[in-house]
């Protein structure tokens, strides 16, 4: 090869080294740029662990519909106490992931006998088949840390002889699933922010509702059912009848909305 090819070939490979360096620094310069704009520092690397570190850290917002359905429930049931409601569908949420987290739902069956709790069928069988699930295939699901932000009403509807108060919480916590020792899902360190559907349902007639064991109220006097919302009197027999309160209702079902209904 002659000096003059050899020459060339050197100049092209330092063009194309200085190319690379400012087309490098170019690029550099962009990312920073974006970065700065995106999270407010130079380092992209770092931009992505604060935005991480946020999301963990702050709750996801609810479908705040309290102020529009709560009026309505409460002509329909003047005794409706939210603060009580929004208690009873955190409790019972709650006691779900720590059944499923412990792998046992014995909790939730204890609380099925008590009429303070009222957890249904349904809602005992969502954490069951959970929990059956995850042991078919070898899997432990843990929940940790687990903290409920804000609960509000997101829905109240009436249909085939029941009424359903639909809860939406905001919740944080520390959720993996794992087998064998090895990580599967989630973090077993990083707070995940979800959010959660919890309804509570009164069966007002339990013909039209298909239920054979009702929650609804009974005239103590004759025993007929009460089958108009909020009554204070049997409409049989004009018995005073025990207004319908938190007891008569019962958590039914939980979803996680982020994954089963966006």
């Amino acid at each position: 090869m002659s000096d003059g090819i050899t020459a060339v070939i050197a100049v092209l490979v330092l063009a194309a080294v200085i190319a690379a360096c400012v087309g490098y620094r170019r690029v550099k310069r962009r990312i920073a740029g974006f970065s700065r704009a995106a999270f407010g520092t130079d380092s992209l690397l770092e931009g992505l662990e604060r935005q991480t570190k946020e999301l963990a850290e702050t709750p996801k917002s609810v479908a705040g519909m309290t102020r529009i359905f709560q009026p309505q429930i409460q002509r329909d049931f003047p005794d409706f106490h939210l603060e009580q409601f929004r208690d009873k569908a955190e409790h019972a949420l709650t006691m779900a992931l720590q059944a499923i987290s412990a792998g046992d739902a014995a909790c939730l069956n204890a609380a099925m006998e008590d009429e303070t709790a009222a957890i249904s069928e349904t809602f005992a069988g969502q954490v069951e088949n959970r929990i059956r699930e995850n042991k078919a295939e070898g899997i432990t699901e843990r929940f940790a840390q687990i903290r409920i932000h804000q609960t509000e009403i997101a829905n109240y509807v009436k249909r085939q002889g029941t009424c359903v108060i639909t809860f939406q919480s905001a919740v944080g916590y520390i959720h993996y699933k794992e087998k064998d020792g090895v990580l599967l899902a989630g973090n077993r360190e990083v707070t995940e922010q979800t959010r959660y559907n919890v309804e509570l349902m009164y069966i007002q007639d339990g013909r039209l509702a298909g239920e054979g064991t009702a929650v609804g109220t009974t005239c103590p006097n004759c025993g007929a059912p009460v089958t108009a919302l909020g009554a204070m009197y049997c409409e049989y027999c004009g018995s005073a009848v025990t207004p319908v309160n938190l007891k008569v209702w019962a958590v039914h079902s939980f979803d996680e909305v982020d994954y089963r209904h966006p």
